[in-house]
């Protein structure tokens, strides 16, 4: 899923915006209905439960959706360069259909990705005890941010013959290729890593929905986060934290093209570098800081963290010295790292053990919505910059969202201050038993 997710939100947008030169509103948007439609977790992790296929409950669905996600991702490839044929040629109609199936085929991954990552997920409870699981999760997510240093080496090493390369009948056939030969991987990781752990039928002790993060409805949520203050707060601080964190996600590496006239190999390390620094944050708070400092002041260090590296990398576009650029990234993945461990040891602790499930559902709601409007906002804010101010050159656009994205940060400063534990304790056990007794009921 790692290197899936560096190849979609880094170097295909990369090509898309910088080679075939796709307006980026288009790009983002496009490439959110993949999170847009992460409500499907809730129906995939019901069919999950209630229908087992040969006698499992959950590798098959994870295997079936692998096989899917995979196939779309090759076949994304073709699709983007017949959307720039139309683009080139000026064909409205073949443009309004080449948008809309990209559109489409993002959201079609989404589904395949939700499919295959519920039951993960879910396999995951099964297979584990209370106790085993924080340290379960945490491998999970250290290993999420090796598979995208792995897929941004991967892609720096195998596309090197496209340095300078602007052709699309060149681009193409060596980027098919090279998804074609990433998705295999993925699909044997895939089997290798499944095969044999989920016992057949009744030995299974399946995970109940309400134990689940797929267990929230958006009207149960809704409930949830207007019930008390406290969980308004801090859902609102999960999206301004997100997007502080994702916002030039789909522009980072057009970033390292334009102004930094790096190739594409060369850009495509830079997922690398802020995936090594992410992974070196989430060790560095996890076994010293928050058992140090505590998760709020880590949450805030991390805020502040990222909300200097932003101003960095909008400064650093002045030196236009890409050695400069990646260590800049290599500073914002250790504030990433740094902030979203504190972060997910506040939601663990933002909940209510009896329905942990259902809080988690909230919050994962809160980050996928999050990113999903970064990589719309990211590509949107960088059109309407060069809109504003056309002839400037490269850099301005670019500096402009950094700077935008730098004030989200500060936002989600203001809204960490108003987190306070021992008020949400005290507002859920007074005001959320009637809307979980209508949820769980």
């Amino acid at each position: 899923m790692g290197c899936l997710a560096v190849i979609f939100v880094g170097l295909l947008n990369r090509v898309m915006l910088t080679e075939l030169g796709f307006p980026g509103l288009l790009v983002g948007g496009a490439l959110a209905f993949e999170q847009i439609v992460a409500p499907s977790r809730i129906l995939f992790g019901q069919i999950s439960d209630a229908h087992p296929l040969a006698g499992r409950h959950r590798t098959p669905y994870i295997w079936i959706g692998t096989a899917l996600f995979c196939g779309l991702a090759v076949l994304i490839v073709p699709l983007i360069f017949r959307l720039h044929a139309a683009l080139s040629a000026g064909a409205g109609w073949d443009i309004a259909l080449g948008a809309a199936a990209l559109c489409g085929l993002a959201a079609c991954y989404g589904l395949a990705v939700s499919l295959a990552t519920t039951p993960y997920l879910a396999l995951v409870i099964d297979s584990t005890t209370e106790a085993e699981r924080p340290r379960a999760v945490g491998l999970i997510w250290c290993l999420l941010t090796v598979g995208i240093v792995a897929g941004a080496i991967a892609s720096a090493i195998c596309l090197r013959g496209l340095d300078g390369v602007t052709d699309p009948a060149v681009l193409q056939p060596a980027l098919t290729t090279f998804m074609g030969r990433l998705v295999l991987v993925v699909m044997a990781l895939t089997l290798i890593a499944t095969w044999g752990i989920e016992p057949r039928g009744p030995q299974l002790q399946r995970s109940r929905a309400e134990e689940r993060e797929d267990a929230i409805t958006l009207a149960a949520a809704w409930r949830l986060i207007t019930s008390s203050r406290q969980v308004l707060v801090f859902f609102c601080f999960l999206m301004a934290f997100t997007l502080a964190v994702f916002l030039q996600d789909p522009i980072l590496e057009s970033y390292g093209g334009e102004v930094f006239g790096m190739p594409i190999a060369a850009t495509a390390s830079l997922s690398a570098v802020w995936g090594i620094g992410t992974l070196v944050g989430l060790l560095v708070a996890g076994f010293w800081l928050v058992p140090r400092l505590g998760k709020f002041v880590c949450a805030r260090l991390g805020c502040q963290l990222i909300l200097a590296s932003l101003v960095l990398l909008a400064l650093v576009g002045v030196t236009a010295q890409p050695q400069a650029l990646k260590v800049v990234i290599f500073l914002f993945g250790l504030a990433t790292g740094i902030g979203t461990n504190a972060t997910l040891v506040l939601m663990l602790d933002l909940t209510l053990p009896e329905v942990a499930g259902t809080f988690v559902g909230v919050w994962g709601l809160a980050q996928a919505y999050s990113r999903a409007a970064g990589k719309v906002l990211g590509g949107g804010l960088l059109d309407l910059a060069r809109t504003i101010s056309p002839g400037s050159g490269p850099f301005p656009p670019y500096a402009a969202v950094f700077l935008v994205e730098a004030a989200i940060a500060v936002l989600a400063l203001v809204l960490l201050s108003g987190v306070n534990l021992r008020q949400f304790r005290e507002d859920t056990g007074r005001s959320l038993d009637r809307v979980l007794a209508v949820e769980l009921g």
